[in-house]
């Protein structure tokens, strides 16, 4: 890890008055070549003052990277936390903090209000390592011609990242729907949507958009293009959506699968086919809305369940095969992949997380999966049975060789009450049947939201050792606090001591976990800071002595 400490903040008290100088950190993935604002500074009690300097030095006890450019900005107002400074705000001070160096920034800014503030971004050089973690801590001002040393309030550790997608990166309006995994030669691949003309669900023009990385996250590939349904029937593109994708790496033979959701045309609120389509047309509907998507086969009739393949690890796609007929029931409205990612059995059966909607539109999560190497696949029943249904789910397989699916569950929009949690359940034959777990509907809070689930397994003294991460927006109403806990047991507890926050802002929250490799695990999510980004974790930070017998 690094620290870096900034003699920039703090508490005195002075003249009477209460807290003369305080800073407050926030938790956000600090991204690579990519000014953050981590920091707010308030001082008090010093109208009509000069403030002069701050004094700042960077720590570190890693091999260094390149050192970190930090701006100091005054705001005079709270205007809270930002990506990018305000036209209100004014440059106190820039400069490059080199390894092990002492810096003083000076300037000359007359306090103009009873409480003034400060914010202090850091801007990491693109050279910056994914492991290189780091610690800021205001340390002291001098303003008035008096030194006033700080208070940190809740002190961070900052841990890097990389924006994967951007806003309008690539003629693309908004990617979301984050999917990852490693392949069996050590490549990793995010896909996403690439939705091109809006942040809309489907129907609308978006394809299934993938990045890959041969160095562990550090750097992607241009985005290429993994399923893209055309102009197929001769409708445009904004009517031949796809979303939604889950990505599944066949660990026995290294064949990756991506499936997505495709909608063809629309369905109008009461199911019936909208005729004569055109690129000027407004129609929309969406699967899960309504009669966005009905009983039957037919892609008049019913949203498809689409899969590619690639056998030369994820550098091309074959063309996409529709397998609705093999895993939906027809009196389905619905049967969809689950976004994320899927998994491989001991055995080599292939197993997706799936959703759907059932005989009466009830939303429902299941999986589907293949014992033929992906020629066939069949879905399972429902895993639960509640109030409202579930939806978007994650699967994993426990070392007892039970699957556990982790599931969004409706009933717990608005509810912040104690039964407020993902919903579980697990199956020892392929779903076939199911049994709630011990932690459904308790354990683990959610807004309502995709999650992710993700099996890691390290040696240990006694031989292998399994983990269980989790992550998603660990709060009950509001899409903010992104974070990422660790189970040592199989997913029965989730000690406060082995989670990590990750982004305390608000997004859309979306997010995936896989293994980077052995000691390493990695997350691609939906963030405050960029549409989608990716941070790696040594496991052992995150465990650190628990796993020790």
């Amino acid at each position: 890890m690094l620290f870096l400490s900034m003699c920039l903040g703090g508490c005195m008290y002075a003249k009477g008055k209460t807290v003369v100088y305080v800073e407050f950190q926030r938790q956000v993935p600090v991204v690579i070549a990519q000014e953050t604002i981590v920091s707010k500074i308030k001082i008090s009690g010093q109208k009509g003052q000069r403030l002069r300097e701050m004094a700042l030095q960077m720590q570190m006890n890693a091999v260094p990277t390149g050192g970190a450019e930090v701006s100091i900005y005054y705001a005079k107002s709270d205007t809270s936390f930002r990506n990018k400074p305000g036209q209100e705000w004014s440059l106190f001070g820039r400069k490059k903090i080199a390894y092990n160096a002492d810096e003083i920034f000076t300037g000359d800014v007359v306090l103009e209000e009873e409480d003034s503030y400060f914010y202090v971004a850091c801007a990491l050089p693109d050279t910056w390592k994914l492991a290189d973690n780091f610690a800021l801590k205001t340390m002291e001002i001098l303003v008035g011609g008096k030194t006033y040393k700080s208070k940190t309030e809740d002190e961070k550790t900052f841990y890097p990242a990389v924006a994967v997608r951007r806003h309008n990166q690539d003629n693309v309006h908004t990617s979301r729907i984050p999917g990852l995994a490693r392949t069996k030669k050590g490549a990793l691949l995010a896909i996403f949507d690439a939705r091109y003309e809006s942040a809309r669900d489907l129907q609308g023009h978006m394809d299934i958009g993938l990045h890959r990385s041969e160095d562990g996250g550090q750097t992607w590939e241009p985005m290429q293009i993994a399923m893209d349904m055309g102009e197929w029937g001769g409708l445009p593109q904004k009517f031949n959506g796809v979303s939604d994708a889950c990505i599944l790496v066949d660990s026995i033979n290294g064949t990756i699968y991506i499936a997505a959701t495709w909608m063809y045309g629309v369905l109008d609120d009461t199911g019936n086919w909208i005729d004569s389509l055109q690129d000027t047309s407004t129609a929309w509907n969406h699967q899960w809305r309504k009669r966005g998507s009905q009983a039957g086969f037919d892609v008049k009739q019913s949203s498809q369940f689409m899969l590619v393949k690639s056998v030369d690890d994820g550098k091309t796609w074959s063309e996409p095969i529709n397998i609705t007929k093999m895993g939906k029931k027809e009196e389905w409205w619905l049967w969809a992949p689950a976004p994320g990612n899927g998994i491989t059995l001991p055995d080599g059966t292939l197993v997706f997380p799936t959703q759907g909607r059932d005989h009466t539109g009830k939303p429902f999560s299941n999986i589907a999966y293949s014992k033929d190497g992906g020629q066939t696949w069949k879905s399972s029943a429902k895993a639960i049975d509640v109030e409202g249904g579930t939806t978007e789910c994650a699967v994993v397989a426990l070392p007892n060789g039970q699957l556990m699916l982790n599931m969004r569950a409706n009933k717990n929009r608005d509810n912040l009450g104690t039964d407020n949690g993902r919903a579980i359940s697990v199956s020892s034959d392929l779903g076939a049947t199911w049994k709630e777990h011990p932690t459904s509907f308790r354990d683990l809070p959610e807004p309502t939201c995709m999650a992710s689930l993700y099996r890691h397994d390290i040696a240990s003294v006694n031989g292998s050792k399994s983990i269980l991460f989790f992550s998603n927006p660990n709060h009950k109403s509001k899409r903010i606090h992104m974070t990422l806990k660790a189970s040592l047991d199989g997913g029965s507890t989730w000690p406060q001591e082995l989670q990590v926050l990750l982004d305390e802002g608000s997004s859309r929250a979306y997010s995936c976990i896989t293994s980077v490799d052995d000691g390493y695990i990695g997350i691609l999510y939906e963030s405050s800071q960029a549409d989608m980004v990716f941070q790696k974790f040594a496991v052992s930070d995150i465990i650190k002595d628990a796993d020790k017998d």
